[in-house]
């Protein structure tokens, strides 16, 4: 069994370390030239375009994993019954069950490496490619809105709620145009502060440069309210808001952990903010090492597939097929959870649920009937 065990990972392991170097150096490449639209502008030459496309390889490596190990199984597989060892084996007492355990346990060896890329390396690797981008391309855009924070804290003059607006991040944690409205617990507005730059630090105390802070005095019922401006060059203003959580807010969703998600879906609860985006994203992120078995439990029908009913090409088109179609529909399934309000847990499980229903159906009829 320990021949069999070592013929099976040492081609299967080969053929996706291959497939994932293919699909890499594309990937790469797409990304390098992408950047080098950017060269020559506020000093980003080609070295930075390159060094940001290596930092953006293992968010590529985490996405393109399951994809890989679905390929490079169905590769080695579909060889192995081309050249009739597989059929020897089986002969030789390779059963289903014991061929499907032997792929199961190197599916959990692929998904415990998708888990470490996606939570460790991928999201490290993001964040000093936006930092990076941020310095030399004028700041992270956060869309035409900015970014949105709410904070709640107990005053002498009773509970005052913020909410914060970031315009855009730059590199070294610098938040430019950052804009904090105070509400009191009837929502009426009491101040703004309005500052060019911000930066937060570890005890969650925010920075402010050259700031404009307008307050609304109270007035008589039949008056308007009358606003002061007060202009200063620096203030500070406490909050209780970490630097992980503005972090979180401004940087793009790819630089988050698993844990990481779950601390800013928390804030966003505690805050009534809606949270269903992060959520499918949890999900998602919790689900997606395990569609490594998945992948597994696909390519397997494919050696039972008889050697003239295809040649290897057929078959690895066939992977990348539904390759590309599993990756589709989780993709669509995440926007129509998000659109539809589905529930999140359950957004994340069904691509894979039915692509693994799909396999075991296949594998079970092949082995019955072929």
């Amino acid at each position: 069994m320990k021949t069999v065990r070592r013929l099976f990972y040492v081609d299967i392991v080969s053929s996706v370390a291959f497939v994932a170097l293919a699909f890499l150096s594309l990937f790469f490449f797409i990304d390098f030239v992408d950047e080098l639209a950017d060269a020559g502008k506020r000093g980003y030459s080609p070295v930075y375009a390159a060094l940001v496309s290596l930092l953006e390889v293992p968010g590529h490596v985490y996405e393109l994993i399951p994809i890989a190990v679905l390929i490079g199984t169905i590769y080695a597989l579909a060889r192995l019954a081309q050249s009739s060892e597989y059929t020897i084996l089986r002969t030789g007492g390779l059963g289903p069950g014991r061929a499907l355990n032997l792929l199961a346990t190197l599916g959990l060896v692929f998904g415990v490496l998708t888990f470490v890329v996606g939570d460790y390396l991928a999201p490290l690797a993001e964040e000093q490619a936006a930092t990076l981008q941020a310095s030399y391309k004028g700041g992270l855009k956060l869309g035409r809105s900015g970014a949105w924070l709410k904070d709640r804290q107990m005053t002498p003059g009773g509970e005052r709620s913020y909410s914060i607006n970031v315009g855009s991040a730059a590199s070294g944690g610098v938040l430019r145009n950052v804009r904090i409205f105070e509400f009191d617990t009837s929502g009426r507005l009491l101040q703004r502060i309005a500052a060019t730059r911000g930066q937060v630090g570890n005890d969650s105390v925010w920075t402010l440069s050259d700031v404009t802070v307008t307050r609304w005095a109270d007035s008589p019922a039949d008056a308007s309210p009358r606003a002061t401006d007060n202009r200063m060059a620096q203030l500070t203003w406490r909050s209780t808001l970490s630097a992980n959580v503005v972090a979180a807010a401004v940087l793009p969703l790819s630089t988050m952990s698993t844990v990481e998600l779950a601390r800013y879906i928390g804030h966003l609860a505690e805050n009534e903010q809606a949270a269903q985006q992060y959520q499918i994203q949890f999900w998602k992120r919790a689900f997606y090492p395990f569609a490594c078995l998945v992948m597994v439990a696909l390519a397997l029908p494919f050696a039972y597939l008889h050697a003239r009913g295809g040649g290897i090409s057929f078959k690895v088109f066939g992977g990348i097929m539904l390759g590309i179609s599993f990756v589709l529909l989780n993709n669509v399934a995440g926007h129509l959870g998000l659109l539809r309000d589905w529930t999140p847990w359950i957004v994340a499980a069904t691509p894979s649920v039915i692509y693994l229903m799909l396999s075991m159906g296949a594998f079970a009829w092949l082995v019955k009937y072929r």
